[in-house]
C-alpha cells in the first residue's frame, strides 16, 4: 500500500460548482474533506458566470405558486432530449431521473447550511413551448453577498464578470438584466434609482456587494471555511493514485514538491473542461478556438486526460455551452468578450452568414445558436456571421456596453469592427457580401415583421424569445423591421463558457469505464463530465445546477448518507 503524506476522507479536485457542495456534505456527515484548486483563485468558471442553477420543482417555485413537478420536468427533458442514445450516455434516463429527484433536495441542503438563495421571477426555459416546459422558469440564484464577509479570503475568490457598470454596480442579477430596458419602462427607471441608492449606502457602510456567480461561490466558500473544509489554492493535481483497481488518492503539489494525499472514501473530479486547450479542441471540437472562450483560465482539460489514463470512458466531447460573442476593439486580449445573444434577438436586428443569408432563429438557446453557426459553416462560410441592425436598434438597445442612444465609439468604426452605411447595399459591399442577396434577406425579414410572423424560423413564438427581446415594445417583443438608416453590422463568433462533454458517469456520479463498469472511488461532476443535458441546454443554469447536484449526489454516495 502506498505511503501518503496526508489522508482525508474525501478529496475534491477543483473548486467549481459542485466542489464546495460536496465538501459540505462530507463535513455534515462528520467526515474530513479537502478541496484542491490548481489556480490561485477559488470558484472556477461558476464564479465568473451569472451563478444560475436550473432546478426543476425547486422550493422557490412552490412558494411563488409557479406550477411544477418531477413528472412535468421529466416530460420536458424527455421531449427535449429524446430517447436514450448510446453516444449520449451522460443523459441516460437513470441520470435524468436522479437529477430531477435530487436537485431540489440539494437546494434544501444548501439552505440548511445558511446559503441564502432565491429565484429569478421570470426566466423561461429555453424550449418553453415543449410539453413540460416552464414559461416562468426554474432558475435558482444566490442572494447578494458582501465579499468583505470572507475576510482574508476575499482576494482569493475569483472575480465575477457579471457586474453592472457604475453607478449601478451593486445591482442584483435580475436588476442587471432589467436595466437594459430603462429607456422604455418607469418601473425599470425606479429600479435604477434603487440600485444607485444601494450603492451609496454600501459605500457609506463599507460593504462590497456582489451578485451572480461570485455571490453563490462566495457564500459557499464562507460555509466551507466555517465547517473547516481544508481549501487549498495553487494545488494542481498531476496524478490519480490507483491501488488494487480502486482510486485511493491523488498526487498534488505542496511547497513546490509532489505531495501524495490519500482519500478514504473517494476522489471527486470537478476540474473543469478543456476550453483553454487548443490541442483538445482540435481533437474533439474542430473549428473552435481558445480565443473565443470566457471560461476560467484553469479550464485546460488535463484531469479529463488523467481520468482517461486510468480507464474512464468519455462522451459528448464535441459539445460546448455556447456564448455568441464578438471580439470588439479592446477585447482582443481580454478574457471577457461582449455577449451578442440579446443583440440579434432584439427587434430591428438579424443574423446572416457570409453570403448574406439568414439561416436560423436569433432567439432561443445560446448553445443551439453557436452549434447552428458551426454547422452552417460546414457548407457556407458563417464564422464569423454578421449581426445586421439599423438606427432604430441603436436608439433603443445596448450593444457591447454602449447604452441606447449614446454615440458610437469612433474606434468601432475606425477599426472596421463595426460597419456603417446609409443603404443595405452599401453595408453589403463593406462586408464583401452580394448586395442583392443581403437586400433580399432584409426585405424578407421586414415582410415577416409586417405580419408579426417569422415564417422561416418562428422567432418570437416562445416566451424565451420575448424575454430576450423587448417585452415593453407594443408591436412585437422580438420582431422589428430593419428599415431606418443608417444601417450597421458587427461580426459574431460562436464563443463558449465551457465544454459540455467529459467522462461518463452513472446516476451516483461514479466514473465509468467503456464497458460500463465503475472505477471504484472515482466520482465526477461539472464540465469534466458528460452532461446530463446531453446535446441540449434546457434553461438558464443547465450546467451549474447539475454540477451542484452531482457534487451533492457523489458525496452522499461516498459517505453512505441515507436517501
Amino acid at each position: 500500500m502506498s505511503a501518503f503524506d496526508e489522508t482525508f476522507d474525501f478529496v475534491v479536485v477543483g473548486s467549481g460548482a459542485g466542489s464546495m457542495c460536496a465538501a459540505l456534505i462530507m463535513r455534515t456527515a462528520g467526515k474530513s474533506a479537502v478541496i484542491l484548486e490548481k489556480t490561485s483563485l477559488i470558484g472556477g468558471s461558476t464564479c465568473r458566470s451569472g451563478g444560475v442553477m436550473w432546478i426543476p420543482n425547486n422550493p422557490f417555485m412552490k412558494a411563488a405558486g409557479v406550477p411544477d413537478s418531477p413528472e412535468q420536468a421529466a416530460t420536458y427533458l424527455d421531449t427535449l432530449l429524446g430517447d436514450e442514445k448510446p453516444d449520449v450516455p451522460g443523459a441516460s434516463r437513470a441520470r435524468r431521473r436522479q437529477f430531477l429527484e435530487q436537485a431540489p433536495r440539494m437546494v434544501q441542503f444548501l439552505q440548511s447550511q445558511g446559503i441564502k438563495l432565491t429565484r429569478i421571477s421570470h426566466w423561461p426555459d429555453y424550449y418553453d413551448n415543449l410539453p413540460g416546459g416552464s414559461q416562468r422558469g426554474r432558475t435558482v440564484i444566490a442572494k447578494q453577498f458582501d465579499l468583505n464577509e470572507l475576510g482574508p479570503w476575499k482576494p482569493r475568490l475569483r472575480p465575477t464578470t457579471i457586474v453592472a457598470p457604475k453607478p449601478a454596480h451593486t445591482a442584483t442579477l435580475e436588476e442587471m438584466m432589467s436595466l437594459q430596458h430603462m429607456k422604455h419602462s418607469w418601473a425599470v427607471k425606479f429600479t435604477a434609482v434603487r440600485v444607485v441608492l444601494r450603492g451609496i449606502i454600501a459605500n457609506i457602510t463599507g460593504k462590497h456587494l456582489t451578485a451572480g456567480g461570485a455571490a453563490l461561490q462566495g457564500r459557499m466558500l464562507q460555509a466551507c471555511l466555517r465547517e473547516e473544509v481544508d481549501v487549498r489554492t495553487d494545488a494542481a493535481v498531476s496524478e490519480i493514485i490507483i491501488e488494487d483497481g480502486a482510486v485511493k488518492g491523488v498526487v498534488t503539489v505542496k511547497d513546490g514538491k509532489p505531495w501524495r494525499i490519500g482519500a478514504r472514501l473517494g476522489v471527486l473530479m470537478d476540474a473543469g473542461g478543456f476550453t483553454h486547450n487548443q490541442r483538445m479542441r482540435d481533437q474533439y471540437a474542430p473549428g473552435t478556438s481558445v480565443k473565443w472562450t470566457i471560461a476560467s483560465p484553469g479550464d485546460t482539460g488535463e484531469m479529463i486526460e488523467e481520468m482517461i489514463r486510468v480507464g474512464a470512458a468519455v462522451a459528448q466531447m464535441e459539445e460546448r455551452v455556447g456564448f455568441q460573442s464578438s471580439i470588439s476593439p479592446g477585447s482582443e486580449d481580454s478574457d471577457m468578450k461582449p455577449g451578442m445573444q440579446s443583440v440579434t434577438a432584439k427587434p430591428h436586428a438579424i443574423l446572416v452568414d457570409q453570403s448574406g443569408v439568414r439561416y436560423m432563429t436569433e432567439g432561443g438557446s445560446y448553445m443551439a445558436y453557436c452549434s447552428g453557426m458551426l454547422e452552417r459553416n460546414k457548407t457556407v462560410p458563417a464564422v464569423p456571421s454578421y449581426g445586421i441592425m439599423d438606427a432604430q436598434y441603436m436608439a433603443n438597445y445596448m450593444i457591447a456596453g454602449k447604452m441606447p442612444g449614446a454615440d458610437i465609439p469612433q474606434i468601432w468604426l475606425e477599426s472596421g469592427w463595426m460597419k456603417k452605411s446609409d443603404t443595405i447595399e452599401g453595408l453589403a459591399q463593406q462586408l464583401n457580401v452580394d448586395p442583392s442577396t443581403l437586400k433580399s434577406t432584409v426585405d424578407r425579414w421586414n415582410g415577416f415583421c409586417a405580419k408579426n410572423l417569422d415564417e422561416d424560423f418562428h422567432r418570437g413564438e416562445k416566451a424565451y424569445d420575448v424575454w430576450l427581446g423587448d417585452p415593453y415594445r407594443k408591436e412585437s417583443a422580438s420582431l422589428g423591421p430593419i428599415s431606418v438608416a443608417p444601417y450597421y453590422a458587427v461580426p459574431i463568433i460562436p464563443g463558449d463558457v465551457s465544454t459540455f462533454g467529459g467522462v461518463v458517469c452513472d446516476e451516483y456520479a461514479r466514473v465509468l469505464r467503456a464497458d460500463g463498469s465503475v472505477i471504484p472511488g472515482l466520482y465526477a461532476c461539472g464540465a469534466c463530465s458528460a452532461s446530463v443535458m446531453g446535446r441540449a441546454y434546457a434553461g438558464a443554469g443547465s450546467s451549474i445546477g447539475p454540477s451542484y447536484t452531482w457534487g451533492f449526489v457523489a458525496a452522499r454516495h461516498a459517505a453512505k448518507v441515507a436517501a
